[in-house]
C-alpha cells in the first residue's frame, strides 16, 4: 500500500493542477474568513485598533477588487505562455523526457497558484460588496488583505522572471537532475557502507537449488497491460507468497517497459497459485506511460545520459554539457559505491525464502551511463578525457570487483575509441596519460 501511495504521490507532484488547486481551495478559505472577520468584528466603519484598515466606498472597493482580479489573471496568462515556452526551449535542448523535471518544480507551481488565489480571492470578496441603496456593506479587511496579496504577488512575479531564466540553464537543469539521482540513491540504497576497503564476502546463494525448479514449474506471471514498471510492491509479494506458501521470483526490474502477456514473474509450485493470487500479484506491479524516480535509480542517471548525448549531436555541439553530465555522473558513482546494495533473496519471519528480486548494481550503472557518451563522444578529445578522469576519480572510492571491472572495461574501451576517433597525435597522447593512469588507480584500489 505504502508503494502505490508514493507512486500516487509522485503523480500527483507532477502535475500543475495539484499546487494551484490546494492554494485556490485556501484562497476560498481566506475570503470567507475575512468575510466573518468583516461582520462581526469590524462592522460598517472600522475605529480603534482597525482604523489603519481600507476607508473607502463600496465604489472604490468595487474598482480596487476588480483591478486586482483582472491584472492577477492577465499576468496569470502571461505566466502560462512563458511556462510554455521555457518547456519548449527545455524540450529541444535536453529532451522531452525531462519535462516532467519542470513541470514537478515547485516554483512554477506555486507563481500559477499565487495569481490564480488571488483571482479567485478577490472574486469572491466582489459579490459581497453592496452599496447604500442595497443594505451598505464594503469588507474592509477584506479589501485590505487584497491590497496586501497584490504586493505579495507583485514580488512573486519578480521571483518568476528570475526563476524561470535561471531553470532553464544547462547547469540548473544538470544539478538538479543530479539532485534527483542522489536523492534516488539515499533513498532505494540507504545502508551505508564503511570507508573503502576490502569487499565483504557475499552470503551463499541460498536460492541456488531452487531456481532450476522455478524456472521449469513455476508459473508465469504475466503483466496486465504495457507500460513502463514505475514501481514494484514488494509487501504485496511478500504477503501473497507467505499466505500461499509460494517462493516469488521477480524477472523485471522498475524502469523496464513491460509488454502486456509478457512474463513478469514466476510463482512455484505452480499448483498452489490461484486465479486470485495472480491477480493480487498482477496489482504488485505499478505500470504507467513513463519512468520516475520512485523506485527507478536509473532513470534520472540516463537523463544525465541522455543530456550528455544530446549535447554531442551534431545539430547542439555543447561538449561543455556533456562534461557536467560525467562530472555528475562520477559523483554518483561514488555515493552509489558507499551504499550497499540489498540481497535479492527476501525472508519471511520463519526465515523461509519467499522472494527473489533483481537489484541494480553499480556495474550495471556505469556501463548503461557511460557507453552511450562514450560511443558518441570518442571524436570529442575533452569528453574523453573526462570519462577517464571521472574513472579516475571514481576507483579508490569503488570496492565491488564488477564495479571495478565495469569501470576498467570503459576505460579501455575509451582509450581504443581514441586511436581510431582522435585524428591528432597530441591527444591521443594525453588520453594514453589519462589511461594510464586510470589502469594505476584501478590497480591501487584493487589491492587496497
Amino acid at each position: 500500500m505504502f508503494t502505490k501511495l508514493s507512486s500516487l504521490w509522485d503523480r500527483i507532484r507532477g502535475s500543475l493542477w495539484f499546487v494551484p488547486s490546494l492554494m485556490a481551495a485556501a484562497a476560498v478559505v481566506l475570503a470567507f474568513t475575512s468575510l466573518w472577520a468583516d461582520h462581526h468584528l469590524i462592522g460598517k466603519h472600522p475605529s480603534g485598533p482597525f482604523a489603519w484598515l481600507y476607508g473607502g466606498g463600496a465604489d472604490g472597493a468595487r474598482d480596487v477588487l476588480s483591478t486586482v482580479a483582472s491584472s492577477m489573471i492577465t499576468v496569470a496568462g502571461v505566466i502560462f505562455s512563458i511556462t510554455v515556452v521555457a518547456l519548449t526551449l527545455a524540450s529541444q535542448q535536453f529532451g522531452p523526457r525531462l519535462l516532467r523535471n519542470f513541470m514537478r518544480d515547485p516554483g512554477n507551481q506555486i507563481v500559477l497558484g499565487t495569481f490564480i488565489s488571488v483571482h479567485l480571492y478577490c472574486l469572491i470578496i466582489l459579490r459581497a460588496v453592496r452599496t447604500e441603496e442595497a443594505g451598505g456593506f464594503v469588507p474592509h479587511l477584506s479589501v485590505s488583505v487584497t491590497l496586501l496579496l497584490a504586493m505579495v504577488s507583485a514580488g512573486v512575479l519578480i521571483y518568476f522572471f528570475h526563476h524561470a531564466t535561471s531553470s532553464i540553464r544547462a547547469s540548473s537543469v544538470i544539478a538538479a537532475v543530479a539532485a534527483d539521482l542522489d536523492e534516488a540513491i539515499d533513498r532505494l540504497f540507504p545502508e551505508r557502507v564503511q570507508r573503502p576497503g576490502p569487499e565483504p564476502v557475499p552470503p551463499p546463494d541460498t536460492a541456488a537449488p531452487i531456481r532450476p525448479e522455478i524456472d521449469r514449474d513455476g508459473r508465469r506471471i504475466v503483466a496486465p497491460t504495457s507500460g513502463y514498471l514505475q514501481a514494484l510492491d514488494t509487501d504485496c509479494l511478500g504477503t501473497v507468497a507467505r499466505a500461499d506458501d509460494l517462493i516469488i521470483r521477480v524477472d523485471c526490474r522498475p524502469g523496464d517497459f513491460l509488454t502486456c502477456g509478457t512474463a513478469v514473474a514466476r510463482a512455484h509450485p505452480a499448483e498452489r497459485v490461484t486465479e486470485a493470487a495472480v491477480s493480487r500479484l498482477q496489482s504488485a506491479f505499478i505500470l504507467g506511460d513513463e519512468r520516475t524516480v520512485v523506485q527507478d535509480v536509473r532513470f534520472p542517471a540516463h537523463q544525465l545520459t541522455e543530456m550528455a548525448v544530446r549535447a554531442l549531436s551534431p545539430g547542439t555541439n555543447d561538449p561543455s554539457t556533456a562534461l557536467a553530465c560525467i562530472d555528475r555522473l562520477g559523483a554518483a558513482f561514488i555515493r552509489f559505491s558507499r551504499r550497499r546494495v540489498p540481497s535479492p533473496y527476501r525472508y519471511d519471519e520463519d526465515h523461509r525464502l519467499r522472494l527473489i528480486l533483481a537489484p541494480v548494481t553499480l556495474a550495471e550503472l556505469i556501463e548503461e551511463t557511460f557507453s552511450p557518451i562514450r560511443q558518441y563522444g570518442r571524436t570529442s578529445a575533452p569528453v574523453t578525457m573526462r570519462l577517464l578522469d571521472a574513472v579516475i576519480t571514481a576507483a579508490p572510492h569503488v570496492t565491488s570487483p564488477d564495479a571495478r571491472a565495469a569501470l576498467h572495461a570503459q576505460a579501455v574501451m575509451v582509450h581504443r575509441g581514441s586511436l581510431e576517433g582522435l585524428p591528432e597525435e597530441r591527444d591521443r597522447r594525453e588520453v594514453l596519460k589519462r589511461y594510464q593512469q586510470a589502469q594505476e588507480a584501478l590497480t591501487n584500489s584493487m589491492a587496497a
